[in-house]
């Protein structure tokens, strides 16, 4: 026997050397090279699968953004859950008690589990129904923020600050969350503007359309809308609406209708109304002379 089938041999005893036993299972260095191997190619194929899908999609024309994300998300958890199922039934742990462990252990832990579990079940509720994806503009809370990165437990979110904010994904589904951009990007800004009583309405009515229609990024096939909506104490309440196509931009464009309309008022004569006191005061009373007393 030479050198090579001797260390040939050394390396198959070596392999099937028993190094601890799971659940009755006998565990060598063998079944570790083949858990190992397993996963190996479960992370591979996941890789791969999501590689050729996303060429897939670049062929067809399509952007590997939003919901598509979230599907090649599903791919990788899908596969390398499957692979994670086959090396621990190669280990010898079998699934149903592993299962039935982890009931018993979530009974223990309680409460203390009970918001993570939310927050994972809520993940995959998202991924599946794609009802908020990457790139979509949400209001939370009355704040304005765009998904960034969405995980199994939380979502990445960034606000028009650029701030940075981590929520958990239960927040979104137990929640009402508004999504302006669940369907399509076009977004309506509403002014509001009093103008003072003396005004001729036709034409402050003129003048607020024509600054709408003016505005630089408004979508141009949707008309704006003037209406005249209360007369207040003060002043005749108007309000401007109009589209914009990316509600991201929702305060850099009302800023620039206010201003439109400031400066459309003002080349039109029209005042802009403003609460007014007026205080009259009465002489002080004199003294009553001898003959009048």
């Amino acid at each position: 026997m030479n050198a090579t089938q001797t260390v040939g041999n050394w390396i198959r005893a070596a392999a099937h050397v028993e190094l601890f036993s799971v659940s009755g299972t006998m565990v060598t260095g063998a079944t570790l090279f083949t858990v190992s191997l397993i996963l190996f190619l479960g992370f591979g194929v996941s890789r791969t699968v999501r590689v050729a899908v996303r060429a897939a999609l670049q062929r067809r024309g399509l952007s590997v953004e939003g919901r598509w994300i979230t599907l090649l998300r599903l791919i990788n958890y899908v596969i390398v859950g499957i692979a994670m199922g086959i090396a621990l039934d190669t280990l010898g742990i079998k699934l149903s008690a592993l299962f039935a462990a982890g009931a018993v252990f979530a009974i223990g832990l309680g409460f203390a589990m009970n918001t993570i579990m939310q927050n994972f079940v809520s993940g995959v509720i998202l991924m599946v129904e794609g009802v908020i994806k990457p790139g979509d503009v949400l209001e939370i809370e009355g704040g304005l923020v765009r998904v960034g990165e969405m995980g199994i437990r939380a979502t990445v979110v960034r606000t028009l600050f650029d701030e940075e904010l981590i929520v958990p994904n239960s927040i979104l589904v137990q929640s009402t969350v508004k999504n302006l951009t669940h369907h399509d990007r076009l977004y309506r800004i509403r002014v509001s503007v009093g103008v003072h009583y003396s005004s001729d309405m036709n034409q402050v009515e003129e003048v607020l359309m024509e600054a709408a229609k003016g505005l630089d990024g408004r979508v141009p096939d949707k008309d704006p809308r003037v209406q005249l909506l209360d007369f207040g104490s003060s002043s005749v309440d108007w309000e401007i609406s109009l589209w914009i196509d990316d509600p991201w931009n929702l305060r850099l464009q009302s800023a620039a209708l206010r201003k439109a309309i400031w400066n459309a008022l003002k080349d039109g004569g029209i005042t802009i109304a403003y609460p007014q006191l007026d205080l009259h005061i009465d002489p002080p009373p004199t003294a009553p002379t001898e003959r009048e007393s």
